[in-house]
């Protein structure tokens, strides 16, 4: 599941309980904090950022290599402006003859690949939750009467304790909250017919949030129907984001519920198998999917893009982090939960196709495939690729709390040193209702997360070829972090994954004041309590960090060959 902007939880409070909304409060002005705050220094600026521009004055003077950096996620708008021409192109293929030119499995994968195509050119957009998916596929052999678990051992006792999990979890969701639904079904239909009416009224297709704010209606109707959207735009902080967008978020969210209540009662349907049609359970059989990276749901994967590496300096939009990049586009990502054999494949295709930098922002509580994810995570580790990933979005600790995949390769009893996991923080001015450095929806953990990076309020591309909005998430926190590596990795590229990581981690900025724990009202701890660096990224302090490190290093050849760190978990 893609770990998106912070809309169906907020979204949830604003609608059933005025006052006890997220983010609830008066829309934070540019001037106030402004669009790409995430990038500015706290002494220059008065924003809690990663100092970018200091970064980028360390490193004037030296060439800069082009690095590719892969992002697996929902799709991305290759027409976009600020994008189109800093997408990796496969040099090897020649675009459109059908023909597999560099036989590497995958036609005509110009831009990247589609693991969720079929080869009809049609596409995944919704899937299940993998909770639902382990619960029934086992369930005739873990509920069969008179089973007795105790007398399972070894893998076939750990996957009934997967299924047992999935089984509460799945009921859980099915025993709670139907009357929630109702409200919110009735909600979605009342936040459709408003939208309806003021298309119609404002005269236009597309409209944000100020928009509707500056609109005088002159009709009841219109009045009626800019009250009810223009409420819950302001209560989740969103007046910048689209019409459209809320909408399709609303949906996407009463939708997922709507699977949720139905999984206890029968099997999920196989949306993925239907359009993909490989054999899931063989490994081997990877050449699936098609070239279209866009596809129908490209509006997460766009926006991370552009936090990484949107076109810097070109007086369009917004800058990305990183100057002389190359986004690879592998779309693996459905609405809903991501299936592990297409995450392993898309690290895989990454690796082999020169990506230095693999940005995951997506996430699940089940990885019933684990030992195929951990060991393309270790194939990643051989061939000197970080990964970068979204700690997640339900303000748990996630040493305690299961958030897949992760660096503990527990199939393989090995910890991965190529992998930063990546907490959201915040400046209080995006995140008025929470006014914390840290952004009250991010998973933590002192063992499991080791940075936290700005994640409310961050302005980048959206779908749409000229179009741009804010969203927020640990899913915007990371490409962050990825951006500020595959910086790190275009000045000084004699640096290893691991030395990027230590650079992030080591020069991370400790607040010198106590921050909120997420998910709570007012509980103050240090930020040592929440992640392993105790620290916020700061590009500049890490340029300072990756300068030593890169003159210190001893001659490539004579550099040993990197490895897992073997141990226990943390």
């Amino acid at each position: 599941m893609k770990h998106s902007m912070i809309l169906p939880g907020s979204l949830l409070l604003a609608i059933l309980s005025v006052g006890t909304t997220f983010g609830q409060g008066t829309a934070v002005s540019n001037k106030e904090l402004a669009k790409g705050w995430h990038l500015g220094d706290r002494e220059k600026d008065g924003v809690y950022g990663i100092s970018l521009d200091k970064a980028y004055e360390f490193v004037k003077g030296k060439k800069s290599k082009t690095i590719v950096v892969a992002v697996i996620d929902s799709g991305i708008d290759t027409l976009h402006e600020d994008l189109k021409n800093i997408l990796w192109r496969n040099p090897k293929e020649i675009p459109g003859n059908g023909i597999d030119d560099d036989k590497n499995g995958y036609v005509d994968d110009i831009n990247g690949w589609n693991f969720l195509g079929g080869k009809d050119g049609k596409n995944v957009k919704q899937d299940s939750y993998e909770a639902a998916r382990v619960y029934h596929r086992l369930k005739a052999k873990f509920a069969a009467p008179g089973f007795d678990p105790s007398i399972l051992t070894g893998e076939e006792a750990d996957q009934y304790a997967m299924w047992a999990k999935a089984k509460d979890k799945v009921e859980g969701d099915a025993g709670g909250g139907g009357a929630d639904l109702v409200f919110m079904k009735k909600a979605l239909e009342n936040t459709i017919k408003n939208d309806s009416i003021l298309r119609q009224a404002m005269g236009k297709e597309v409209f944000t949030g100020k928009d509707l704010e500056a609109y005088a209606p002159t009709t009841s109707e219109a009045q009626k129907a800019k009250a009810g959207l223009l409420y819950l735009f302001k209560a989740n902080n969103m007046l910048d984001m689209s019409n459209k967008e809320f909408v399709d978020g609303f949906s996407e969210y009463v939708g997922g519920e709507e699977r949720k209540q139905e999984a206890a009662q029968k099997a999920p349907k196989d949306y993925r198998g239907e359009i993909v049609g490989d054999n899931y359970y063989d490994f081997n059989d990877r050449y699936y999917g098609n070239n279209d990276v866009m596809a129908n749901t490209p509006f997460h994967g766009t926006h991370v893009a552009g936090i990484i590496a949107a076109e810097r300096s070109n007086g369009k939009g917004m800058d990305g982090v990183a100057d002389n990049v190359r986004i690879m586009a592998i779309r693996a990502v459905p609405d809903g939960d991501e299936h592990d054999k297409d995450i392993a494949l898309a690290i895989r295709y990454a690796v082999d196709n020169g990506a230095k930098v693999v940005n995951m922002s997506f996430g699940k509580g089940f990885s019933p495939e684990k030992k195929w994810v951990d060991e393309a995570v270790k194939y990643a580790e051989s061939k000197g690729v970080l990964l970068v990933h979204a700690a997640g979005n339900d303000a748990q600790n996630v040493d305690s709390v299961d958030n897949f995949p992760n660096a503990s390769l527990t199939t393989l009893k090995a910890r991965a040193s190529n992998w930063i996991t990546v907490g959201a923080s915040s400046d209080p001015k995006a995140e008025p209702g929470f006014k914390s450095l840290t952004a009250s929806f991010s998973n933590y953990g002192r063992k499991e997360v080791d940075v936290f990076a700005p994640g409310t309020k961050i302005y980048s591309t959206i779908p749409g070829g000229n179009t741009y909005g804010n969203a927020q998430g640990t899913s915007m926190a990371s490409p962050v972090v990825a951006g500020i590596a595959a910086f790190l990795l275009s000045y000084y590229p004699n640096l290893t994954p691991q030395e990027v990581k230590m650079a992030i981690e080591k020069s991370a900025v400790a607040p010198s004041e106590k921050v909120k724990k997420p998910g709570s009202d007012d509980e103050l701890v240090d930020l040592t309590e929440l992640c392993q660096s105790g620290g916020f990224v700061n590009a500049y302090e890490a340029a300072k960090v990756a300068d030593i490190l890169s003159k210190k290093k001893v001659p490539v050849k004579q550099q040993p060959k990197s490895t897992l760190q073997k141990g226990k978990k943390g």
